[in-house]
């Protein structure tokens, strides 16, 4: 038997008297922790949820995330994590295409309500038997008409529960990614990739006696889920919770908790580093700070520098995807960073360079990453053909460009997709084209990526109207917003009245800016 769950059920022993999660001031213990979830379990349980069964989740980095998701485990269930900021119709795609047979969402705040959109995708998901409104208050009544508050669902329900039986081959979590082919698909997650990714990241970057991570990165993304959540449960660390990243708070929270561990994209750290430098006590921040991760995208050399000469740490820079658990390679801690570098294969993980034909590239050249290893996903749900395409012979194939150099370090120097890396979020220009092309002023649309000083990368559109439209840039972005979520509408349009394009119709993006 290997279950993800049984991580938290272990540290509730060891770990009896340690906090958990920790959001203002509630702090919870990891016997409290195990209690809700076996709560949670029971509850989807009584609604005939159990092995095999999928169920979704929607929610922010309070502590409800890992009390529903380590409840959904213990049935023998597949959690699927979606992403908050998902309008209504882009929650019915996920719960339509995962299966879901149960959803529980948190109700969010005014500027993003999560319980409001998650509702609509429910009510347009025939197959989707099962809603819960996560509430802040567990006690309140529902201020959605019709949902079922998890509070109230979980009234009476035990706080005992025997985890069910699940083979390490058997799936544990789906995560949503997408490529430059169209929707997005679900990359499967067994037991054993998701347990053997939180060892490794011990392996990397060791265990304190008692770690104290501040969760700044989205519970719903890999990075946070795996690198804090389950690494941190899975060793007794205590997870300071930031339900949206502020470098203000951060740096509070981090001098007020004695954080040791702090994962963030480039755009964090930038944030830190831009506070008020005289407003807190930084030596003192630095002299707890022990490990400083960075991943999603590369972290300038002067962020690097800086990082290490305010706080005292080297910022640790690695890849990973969804389809790898995430954790891929890292620059491990110990051995000097290179600025620009993702670092060498983690344990148990190999990593080549292969040309078109999937041959080993000469020493040098630049080739496609592919990845072998126990962090390599089963597959990606329902899909045989795509991950026919994406895994052969055992290597899962990138779609990102690299080079190794004479240390054995590789760089990212480009990708074969033409994903966007948005502020850490990947932003797939397909499925932006698909929806903005049923605007009915829009003839034809291109999206890229363009340079952005803080986020890396912003999203562009270049589009051709239909004719006699009069639609203007704040129009359409606008519309965009209000269908797609938060991290993925154009904030730049440009009109063209052409677009370059090849012999076979095909846009020419590389000729875009």
């Amino acid at each position: 038997m290997l279950n993800l769950a049984l991580m938290l059920e272990d540290s509730a022993v060891r770990f009896a008297d340690r906090d958990a999660v920790v959001l203002g001031d509630t702090r919870l213990s990891y016997p409290a922790v195990n209690a809700a979830a076996n709560q949670v379990a029971n509850l989807l349980a009584s609604r005939g949820v159990g092995p095999g069964d999928r169920v979704a989740l929607s929610c922010a980095n309070v502590p409800y995330f890992p009390i529903v998701y380590y409840g959904i485990l213990k049935t023998g269930a597949t959690v699927v994590p979606l992403n908050v900021m998902l309008k209504g119709r882009e929650v019915a795609y996920h719960l339509a295409d995962s299966g879901a047979k149960a959803y529980l969402c948190f109700e969010g705040t005014p500027a993003l309500p999560i319980g409001q959109q998650g509702w609509a995708g429910f009510g347009a998901t025939e197959s989707c038997e099962h809603f819960f409104l996560i509430t802040a208050d567990p006690s309140a009544p529902s201020p959605i008409e019709g949902a079922t508050t998890l509070g109230a669902a979980l009234a009476g329900q035990p706080a005992v529960f025997d985890t069910a039986v699940t083979a390490p081959t058997d799936t544990a979590v789906i995560l949503y990614t997408s490529g430059t082919t169209g929707q997005p698909k679900g990359a499967e997650l067994s037991h054993s990739n998701m347990v053997m990714n939180a060892v490794t990241c011990h392996r990397i970057f060791g265990v304190a006696k008692h770690e104290i991570h501040l969760l700044a990165l989205p519970l719903f993304h890999s990075f946070g889920q795996t690198v804090q959540m389950n690494a941190g449960f899975s060793s007794g660390a205590t997870l300071v919770m930031l339900p949206r990243f502020d470098a203000n708070a951060a740096l509070s929270l981090m001098l007020n908790e004695k954080v040791t561990f702090f994962a963030g994209v480039p755009t964090m750290y930038w944030g830190l580093l831009s506070a008020d430098p005289t407003a807190y006590d930084l030596p003192e921040i630095a002299n707890n700070l022990r490990i400083a991760v960075s991943g999603g995208a590369a972290l300038p050399v002067e962020i690097l520098e800086q990082m290490e000469k305010v706080f005292g740490v080297e910022v640790s820079e690695g890849y990973g995807l969804s389809e790898t658990s995430p954790v891929a390679t890292f620059n491990h801690p110990g051995r000097k960073p290179k600025p620009g570098s993702i670092g060498q294969p983690a344990w148990g993980i190999e990593v080549k360079l292969v040309d078109n034909q999937g041959q080993r590239v000469p020493d040098g050249e630049t080739g496609e990453i592919a990845i072998r290893g126990h962090n390599v996903m089963t597959g990606y749900l329902g899909r045989p053909s795509a991950t026919a395409e994406a895994i052969r012979d055992g290597w899962f194939h990138t779609g990102d460009l690299g080079r190794q150099d004479a240390d054995g370090d590789y760089f990212i120097v480009g990708r074969a997709k033409e994903m966007i890396v948005r502020g850490g979020f990947n932003v797939y220009p397909r499925e932006l084209e698909e929806v903005m092309m049923t605007h009915p002023a829009v003839s034809l649309v291109a999206v890229i990526g363009v340079p952005h000083e803080s986020h890396g990368e912003e999203v562009k559109a270049f589009v051709i109207r239909t004719p006699g439209a009069e639609l203007v840039e704040a129009e359409l972005v606008a519309w965009c917003k209000e269908n797609m979520a938060g991290y993925k509408y154009p904030r730049i349009v440009e009109f063209r009245e052409v677009l370059p394009m090849t012999a076979t119709g095909k846009v020419l993006k590389r000729e875009l800016s």
